[in-house]
């Protein structure tokens, strides 16, 4: 992989990845960089923990780094994110990053008041990173002015589109310069994302370092099947492993994220939660005794699953599979980043054998069966393919011919 020097980055963009301790660019900013640079528009297919955050962030850092700022600091650089972790997550970044620049970066999301947000808009901002629905609340009400946007970013834009911000998306686009550089980011590319791009993009480069819908190599995937009124007792066993040092637990609900915390709280297991009832400030407090490790687990509903970049997560237990398959890819991404290994475990109960057959369509092969455990029931297994074989207690015997739908 090629280093930051050899993308050719200003010396202060790369004084501030030598602080953080990057030397070698990951796949995904090798190839996006210089298209940046350049002044591509740019289609990004990648995961979350492939550095695409940096993939887009350092090349508008440098460009900015290089150009005389005005005396008024005008928004040059907007970014689009679907949540308020992510679009933390990304203001950060371009706060390291940009250590040794003159740049200033404030992100805007709902949620929390806005008189400050106002008061430092008012003082003028280089870069905004913003949720979609504050950021035109504050342009509607003349609090912030995008007509000298040169660049935009769409992060996580199949995301956006699942949580219904197109016509934000459009509304935004509507109130930028025409003549800018876009940059757009999906995990996958699905036949919307392909749609928005021909729509947005202008003659893009294509950088995709990943498959559609693949999961991280360096994870360890599998499932265990058992009853639902046994789940609890089996996540307990799960955690008391040594190994596990930090662990995110997906549940379906809200309702069932609470369920859950208070039954851990029961059994003395320190544990936090975030979804989307809770008030930023709550989120973010829960999200800093995580990653302070005062908490070992992290209970969320998919809320989370996106944008968290948080190190050191050693276990994803999806204690309810996903109703969308595609948000199992983006539960598990939250371990394994930066090619350390993860474990990834899915308890499946008597009614959520669809949904493992769905996921396991969606990645492409099986996911490993634990039957170790001492809850294990053998017949909540389901048919993982009705022409192939089916599984019983662990054993496996053939159907013989197919099995009409």
């Amino acid at each position: 992989m090629p280093t930051f020097s050899d993308l050719q980055l200003i010396h202060p963009l790369r004084q501030a990845l030598e602080n953080e301790g990057y030397a070698e660019a990951t796949p995904v900013q090798a190839k996006a960089i210089p298209h940046v640079l350049r002044g591509r528009d740019l289609l990004g297919i990648a995961q979350t923990g492939t550095g695409k955050t940096a993939a887009f962030a350092l090349p508008i850092l440098h460009r900015l780094g290089k150009q005389k700022l005005r005396r008024k600091r005008q928004v040059q650089a907007l970014v689009l994110a679907p949540t308020r972790e992510l679009a933390t997550q990304i203001g950060a970044s371009f706060d390291r990053y940009g250590a040794f620049l003159d740049v200033s970066t404030y992100v805007l999301y709902g949620g929390v008041p806005v008189s400050p947000q106002i008061t430092a808009l008012s003082r003028g901002v280089d870069i905004v990173v913003a949720t979609p629905g504050r950021l035109l609340d504050l342009e509607r009400k003349h609090h912030v002015f995008l007509d000298h946007v040169q660049w935009l970013v769409l992060d996580e834009a199949d995301r956006m589109l699942d949580m219904g911000f197109i016509g934000d998306i459009r509304r935004v686009l509507r109130k930028v310069p025409r003549e800018r550089q876009t940059l757009m980011f999906s995990a996958t590319m699905a036949k919307e994302i392909e749609h928005l791009a021909k729509e947005i993009l202008d003659d893009p480069a294509l950088v995709e370092v990943a498959p559609p819908a693949s999961t991280a190599e360096v994870v360890e995937q599998k499932v265990m099947f058992l009853r639902r009124l046994n789940k609890i007792h089996l996540l307990l066993q799960l955690i008391a492993d040594p190994a596990m040092a930090r662990g995110l637990v997906f549940t379906r609900t809200k309702r069932g994220a609470d369920r859950l915390h208070t039954l851990l709280a029961r059994e003395g297991v320190r544990a936090e939660v975030i979804h989307g009832d809770y008030s930023q400030a709550a989120r973010n407090q829960a999200l800093e005794r995580f990653r302070d490790g005062e908490s070992p687990l992290l209970i969320a509903t998919d809320v989370a699953s996106r944008g968290l970049d948080i190190d050191g997560v050693t276990h994803v237990f999806n204690f309810d599979l996903p109703l969308e398959a595609a948000a199992y890819v983006h539960r598990i991404g939250r371990t394994g980043r930066a090619g350390q290994a993860g474990v990834a475990i899915s308890l499946c109960d008597e009614t959520e054998g669809g949904l493992l057959r769905d996921i396991e369509r969606l990645i492409g092969t099986p996911l490993a069966p634990d039957l170790s455990h001492r809850w294990h029931d053998h017949e909540v297994l389901p048919d993982r393919d009705a022409s192939g074989p089916v599984r019983h207690g662990g054993r496996t015997k053939n159907r013989g011919k197919k099995r009409r739908r």
